[in-house]
């Protein structure tokens, strides 16, 4: 259904800190390049009836000060928006207050840059059992399904599709090979390897339901 190697190797990850008011957070950034003009990215990642083409069903209102809520997953407010390059919310889930940015830029003719910056405090008992892929494999299944909804030729996974994507083999490949690619980027960022890939090791179990190696 798509190409599994192709779509790993087009997104970038990296691992950083930040210093906020209340401590130390942990910061991850996605990026990758769309065959699609930043008018029509942008459109996809705020339009809310598009949004659940790709990613999941949302509510309330998506502007300068609303309330999100995504069905099932996290809520928010919108708190700085700068149509078509950017916008920025809280990103509140199981009690736990994180913040997400989403920028675009020009990538050439028809082409566009998108990265997504989360900003969390993760304390480091957890960090050190699953380190960036907890959340990090996650977006890389969003970024999966926008790429799916911008494809001209129809291809990829849709949200209807997910589910028994993601108990295939070609989904168990994507979710393993985003893990790893978490892990690396963990590595670089001055995890020890061993530590980083068992930590991948146990995100890809948990994704995928299959026992930890």
């Amino acid at each position: 259904m798509i190409d599994v190697t192709g779509q790993i190797s087009a997104v970038e990850r990296r691992i950083g800190n930040r210093t906020l008011p209340a401590g130390e957070a942990r910061v991850q950034t996605i990026s990758r390049t769309y065959d699609a003009p930043v008018e029509d990215v942008w459109d996809a990642c705020t339009n809310a009836e598009r949004i659940p083409r790709w990613f999941m069903p949302v509510s309330g209102e998506l502007k300068l000060g609303g309330r999100y809520q995504l069905e099932g997953n996290a809520g928010g407010t919108i708190e700085r928006c700068d149509p078509p390059h950017s916008f920025a919310a809280t990103w509140e889930y199981g009690g736990e207050v994180s913040w997400i940015e989403v920028r675009l830029t020009e990538a050439g003719a028809g082409r566009t840059r998108f990265e997504l910056e989360h900003v969390a405090h993760v304390d480091d008992q957890r960090w050190a059992e699953f380190g960036p892929g907890a959340t990090g494999v996650g977006w890389e299944l969003g970024l999966l399904g926008l790429a799916s909804h911008l494809a001209a030729d129809g291809s990829g996974v849709s949200p209807d599709q997910a589910a028994a994507w993601m108990g295939s083999e070609e989904g168990r490949r994507f979710v393993a090979l985003s893990s790893e690619g978490w892990a690396e980027a963990s590595v670089a960022a001055g995890t020890p390897a061993d530590e980083a890939r068992a930590a991948g090791d146990r995100v890809t179990a948990f994704y995928t339901g299959t026992p930890t190696p």
